[in-house]
């Protein structure tokens, strides 16, 4: 089972096909699909809007605490985790004879521990960090599933935002915002509001053709007696050079506040794609606009509070000037929680689509900005090759 966050199911499984993968179901925020644990290799390295890659181990019938256990301690742990490792088990429960929450959580970890240590003298450390051995259990009414999480810290977790700003998008959902523009890289990208820099990185990594899961050096499965290092790393490589002499059309990156682009710029470095992206410090009406049609996304705050409304209205219906006065022949983007604000952008909207930042209803709001009379230009960008 590949988790994500809710409202991402459509984009991980274009993914997924594209990796040569069917969904076989699918739900709020996951997608079952059969696979050997040998392919986890290839999913964790590549899957941009993924949570976590989970392993299926052993599903059964689980009336309460004890069953668990006495379920759970039949499986052969000393074939799977070294002795010498390090434990966490995480959990989702709903069964009415539980009433804390991590009780389960002890349960799968003593049955663990003590099946390995029975068979090898040993056993294993255990405790929160998710950097190493990660097990789920998933415990619906009478049924459980127990995983290997192969992934351990979720895929969305890219390892280069070392300065967030405020309060970033998440990287996955990044990835599926851009996704869902079908923007390549053949065309330019601009991103004004660029805040610490996601939207405009996890494009970047789109248009050169860069695996996400290279930015990291830990997995879940790494961490497994049946790691194979060497797999791993031959596979590292040929990923790494399918991302070569990429170059994609221009990346324009902007924020009025010096700190956000600062933060976006080091970022950026440290995904490896900083080269790929022109930053300037402005208001985003000054954002520089190449000439050939591109496209252009904005992320602008929501606003909670009634003086931040009053502000933030002025701010939208600023966005829907600069589309009309200066994005003319651009495919135009907003990202946002407030629909009554994006009413403020007087323009008419050609899609929206649904997506959750947290637990806030979003929607992608797609706007062409004709020029001229050139009625029937085809903006997508995957068919213009």
């Amino acid at each position: 089972m590949i988790t994500c966050s809710p409202g991402l199911v459509d984009s991980l499984q274009k993914e997924l096909s594209q990796l040569g993968f069917a969904a076989e179901s699918s739900h709020l925020a996951g997608v079952e699909i059969s696979a050997s644990l040998d392919d986890t290799l290839l999913l964790n390295l590549s899957l941009r809007t993924a949570y976590n890659v989970l392993y299926l181990l052993r599903d059964f019938t689980c009336h309460h605490a004890d069953d668990l256990y006495q379920q759970t301690v039949k499986i052969p742990w000393e074939e799977i985790i070294p002795p010498d490792e390090y434990l966490t088990v995480i959990s989702r429960v709903d069964n009415p004879t539980i009433n804390n929450t991590m009780f389960p959580n002890l349960k799968v970890k003593d049955a663990i521990v003590d099946r390995i240590k029975q068979k090898t003298g040993r056993r294993p450390d255990a405790g929160p960090d998710r950097n190493h051995v990660v097990i789920n259990l998933y415990w619906k009414q009478s049924r459980c599933w127990l995983y290997l999480n192969t992934s351990g810290v979720k895929l969305s977790d890219r390892n280069y935002r070392k300065i967030p700003h405020k309060a970033p998008m998440r990287e996955s959902l990044a990835a599926a915002v851009i996704m869902a523009t079908e923007y390549q890289g053949r065309r330019p990208l601009v991103n004004p509001m660029c805040g610490s820099g996601t939207l405009a990185i996890e494009a970047a990594l789109i248009a050169s053709g860069r695996t996400p899961g290279l930015l990291r050096d830990n997995f879940g499965l790494m961490h497994l007696r049946s790691f194979d290092a060497y797999t791993w790393k031959s596979l590292r490589i040929e990923l790494r050079k399918k991302s070569k002499n990429i170059k994609p059309a221009p990346i324009i990156a902007s924020d009025i506040d010096p700190q956000a682009i600062t933060a976006a710029r080091k970022n950026a470095l440290t995904a490896g794609v900083e080269h790929l992206i022109d930053f300037h410090v402005c208001d985003f009406a000054d954002t520089p606009i190449p000439d050939e049609e591109g496209f252009i996304i904005l992320n602008p705050e929501y606003g909670s509070r009634m003086g931040e409304l009053q502000e933030l209205e002025k701010s939208y219906r600023r966005i829907g000037d600069f589309f009309k006065q200066k994005c003319s022949g651009y495919t135009g983007y907003i990202f946002t929680g407030n629909l009554e604000l994006a009413k403020k952008i007087g323009l008419r909207t050609s899609r929206r689509i649904p997506f959750f930042n947290a637990d806030i209803e979003c929607r992608l709001l797609k706007y062409d900005l004709y020029s001229g009379s050139r009625k029937n230009r085809n903006h997508s960008d995957q068919q213009q090759s």
